[in-house]
């Protein structure tokens, strides 16, 4: 079941873990949440146990940015984030955006792939201020 609101406590305190387990830290990213403007957070579970989230942010009126997301490395290969992102890019037209936005890197090769094959186009490329490469995708969402 994928849902697009959470309880503030259990699921957010189950989305952060998930997201240390990924990423290695969920340092400020609560903070970091609280500052982003009409914040989507989208959770993936199994019963009671969020397996999979997707958080994304408004860029401007027609633009939504999908910045963070995982999956629990025992939920795998089931499909997860193409659900995430198939309900997220839905849940975006219905609200009248028109472009959704990521960003990812190489090492993260499993999304650039699901990315690409979900109709995103690379637009950019560059290297941040900790040297690392971003790919920068963008999709137009179509009714």
């Amino acid at each position: 079941m994928i849902r697009d609101s959470i309880d503030e406590t259990k699921e957010l305190d189950a989305i952060l873990k998930l997201h240390k387990e990924v990423f290695g830290s969920s340092d400020n990213l609560v903070q970091k949440m609280r500052s982003k403007p009409n914040l989507l957070i989208m959770a993936a579970m199994d019963g009671e146990k969020v397996v999979g989230y997707k958080l994304g942010y408004e860029l401007d009126q027609h633009t939504f940015y999908s910045w963070l997301g995982g999956i629990d490395a025992d939920y795998r290969k089931r499909g997860i984030a193409s659900r995430l992102m198939e309900k997220q890019h839905h849940y975006l037209k219905e609200k009248g955006y028109t472009v959704v936005q990521t960003k990812t890197m190489n090492k993260w090769r499993s999304m650039l792939v699901l990315n690409i094959k979900s109709g995103f186009d690379i637009i950019d490329v560059y290297t941040d201020e900790k040297g690392q490469r971003k790919i920068v995708l963008e999709k137009e969402l179509t009714l």
